[in-house]
Formats: C-alpha cells, structure tokens, sequence
C-alpha cells in the first residue's frame, strides 16, 4: 500500500498559464527563422545572374526542345536526334508556364519567352514537315 500511495497525479491543463514556464521557450525558438528570412527577401534583386530564376528556366525548357528539334548535341549521346514528342513536350511546358506566370514576370522575362516560343514553333514546323528528317 505504500507503493501506491507515493504514486500522484497532477492535472495541470487547467494551470495557469503565467506560471508555466514551458510555452514561452517554445515560441522562442520558432521567433529566429523568420528574421533572417525578412532580411535576405531583398537580396534576389541584388543578384539576379547569380541564382536561379525564371528565365533560366525558360532557357533550360528552351535548350531541352532544341536538343529534341535536333537543332544542338545531345550531351549524353553527343549525337542529334529529332524526338518530336520530347520537343513538343518541352514547348507545352514553356506554354504552361506563360500562362501560370501572367501578370507575375518582369517585362524582359516575358519578352525571352515570347521569343523563344516563337523560334521553337518555327523550328518545330519545320522538323515536322514530311521529308525535313
């Protein structure tokens, strides 16, 4: 029986909050992302060559087509290939994102895309003309 008398429980959902020191560091810890975030939002201005951005990825797409348009090497094979589907693919991708990213892109970032559109459709039709292979 002594046993179990030494054995207590406290309930204290219904405590006090003020006098629970547990909370507090809790919150702490979730304060310190956030600064450090604030501050670096306004460096992707100050080093847009630097990272990645939107119009690399329309050249990444664009170099993807091209590749598939037989239009530059491929750098696994070292080889040009037409792959028609792939090409088509990576225009349909480049149209997605242009139409995602209205209203969103800086002007010289919407004139990169609407040229390289404009170039890889061309290039397309031509690839897709019966005897241009």
């Amino acid at each position: 029986m002594a046993e179990e008398e030494s054995f207590k429980i406290t309930d204290r959902r219904h405590r006090d909050e003020a006098a629970d020191p547990a909370p507090p560091p809790r919150v702490e810890p979730a304060s310190p992302p956030s600064p450090p975030r604030a501050a670096s939002a306004p460096q992707p201005e100050d080093h847009d060559s630097v990272g990645p951005d939107l119009a690399s990825l329309f050249v990444m797409f664009a170099s993807s087509a091209m590749v598939a348009l037989g239009e530059a090497l491929d750098p696994m094979s070292g080889e040009r290939a037409i792959d028609l589907t792939q090409a088509r693919e990576a225009v349909d991708i480049l149209l997605l994102l242009r139409e995602k990213t209205e209203g969103n892109r800086s002007e010289q970032e919407s004139h990169l895309l609407e040229e390289i559109l404009y170039d890889l459709q061309m290039r397309f039709v031509r690839a897709a003309k019966p005897g241009s292979g």
